[in-house]
């Protein structure tokens, strides 16, 4: 009889979002629709490793993933991780307009190949000093006219515009260093996180009518903007929730008590009317002190407002700060900072709200809907197309066959000695009388 062994997974998606504060590991599986349903997620801190949303220390950041895919695995029962789509931002990060012209002539039209070869020469681009990321949201227009669909239109020039997403070399070459040089985890793809939240949770009607994506890190803030459709702007301003953090910290408390108060109890904005005071501790074994709460909003408060007045200089340079007709989205571990929706909204006078997952997007995972810390991570797994699973087969269990066990060897045994019978009386009064009779008859003149 053999072990019953649970069925292994054979096809998933694996994704690593590298975060400021934590690195996020997830793998998921999706079914005909394209909807996901997560069968693991890990969590690794990466404050030591992890900078402004960049690599900072490639070793340590090795370590961190290696232990990220092992956690993994575990839950993966018998298979293994091959290779991960990673997560690529940072405060270089940024879009940058492209464009590639094309004269046809008299009797051009435009033709499916045409548009292939104007990307194939964006492809060929390269900015001094700057990494080509991706390239999105084209847009073409027809001798100076904007059409959204050239193919099969006549027209002697042709411009292609396209979004370059670019960033400083060194975010590239230090993911694939750290992930896959030193943790010798292959990467399936480097994939622009912002980008790809934006395709989770914005609807193609937001982003027709112009739509703001704010997504509150720790280490950096990014900032998208959608209008008719495609990308009008990607930035990344290099402030995020650890600056709070550490700012609350000049208020005589260490970084771990000066997160836990600013998660609690932190605004945007100061009640002026609140002289309630709360309970914090200076150091462990220390005691417990009072802190009014007006003096820890007044830090938290000034530093939101850095942080806004950097992202409202970067939506205004786009032209739409009052042409937003889906509003403002925000997410981010730092986007929980109470009343930081009233600031932004008294600010743009415009509708703004929390981030959630698309219709459809998500099969099984409940997890994700309540906790921003996970949705980048789904985010990436979205994208994915690359089977990322090396399929570990069950060790093939035979059964045991007993051989029979030999017969014991035959010892052959001595014949035993036979023993003349005695001769009683009888035998030999018998004896003699047989005698005598044979030799009565015995006549030798017989005929």
């Amino acid at each position: 009889m053999t072990n019953y062994i649970p069925m292994a997974y054979s096809d998933f998606i694996a994704a690593i979002d590298l975060g400021s504060s934590h690195l996020v590991g997830m793998v998921g599986v999706k079914n005909e629709s394209g909807a996901i349903s997560v069968i693991a997620h890990e969590v690794e801190s990466s404050s030591s490793c992890i900078r402004r949303g960049c690599v900072y220390n490639v070793e340590e950041t090795a370590n961190k993933a290696k232990r990220l895919i092992l956690k993994l695995e575990n839950k993966l029962q018998g298979s293994k991780i091959g290779k991960v789509y990673v997560g690529i931002g940072g405060q270089s990060l940024r879009s940058l307009e492209h464009t590639v012209p094309k004269i046809l002539g008299p009797e051009g039209v435009v033709t499916e190949e045409i548009i292939d070869a104007l990307y194939k020469e964006c492809q060929g681009y390269h900015p001094d000093m700057l990494d080509v990321l991706d390239i999105v949201s084209p847009v073409y227009y027809l001798d100076g006219k904007f059409e959204p669909n050239p193919v099969g239109i006549p027209c002697n020039r042709i411009e292609a515009r396209y979004k370059l997403i670019v960033g400083r070399p060194s975010l590239r070459r230090y993911v694939r260093n750290s992930i896959g040089e030193r943790a010798k985890i292959e990467i399936a793809g480097l994939i622009v996180s912002p980008l790809a939240l934006a395709e989770a949770v914005l609807t193609e009607d937001e982003k027709n009518l112009g739509c703001a994506l704010i997504d509150f890190g720790a280490g950096v803030t990014s900032l998208a903007v959608y209008k008719n459709g495609v990308l009008v702007n990607l930035s990344v301003i290099p402030f995020g929730g650890n600056l709070i953090t550490k700012d609350i910290t000049s208020l005589n408390m260490v970084d771990a008590e000066a997160e836990r108060i600013k998660c609690t109890y932190g605004s945007a904005l100061i009640e002026k009317d609140n002289t309630a005071n709360i309970q914090v501790s200076s150091a462990e074994g220390v005691g417990l002190r009072q802190l009014p709460l007006s003096e820890l909003n007044m830090v938290v408060e000034a530093r939101t407002q850095e942080i806004l007045e950097n992202v409202y200089e970067r939506l205004k340079e786009t032209g739409l700060m009052e042409n937003l007709g889906a509003g403002v989205v925000i997410t981010g571990g730092a986007s929980s900072l109470k009343n930081l929706t009233e600031v932004i909204n008294k600010r743009l006078n415009t509708e703004v709200r929390f981030a959630t997952l698309r219709k459809n997007v998500l099969e099984r995972a409940d997890f994700i809907t309540s906790n921003p810390e996970y949705i980048v991570a789904l985010s990436l797994l979205m994208k994915g197309d690359k089977n990322c699973c090396i399929y570990v087969a069950p060790p093939v269990v035979e059964p045991v066959v007993k051989e029979p066990e030999p017969e014991p060897e035959q010892v052959p045994q001595p014949e035993p000695k036979k023993t003349p019978p005695k001769k009683g009386i009888i035998n030999r009064i018998g004896g003699k009388f047989g005698g005598f009779m044979n030799g009565l008859f015995d006549d030798p003149d017989a005929i």
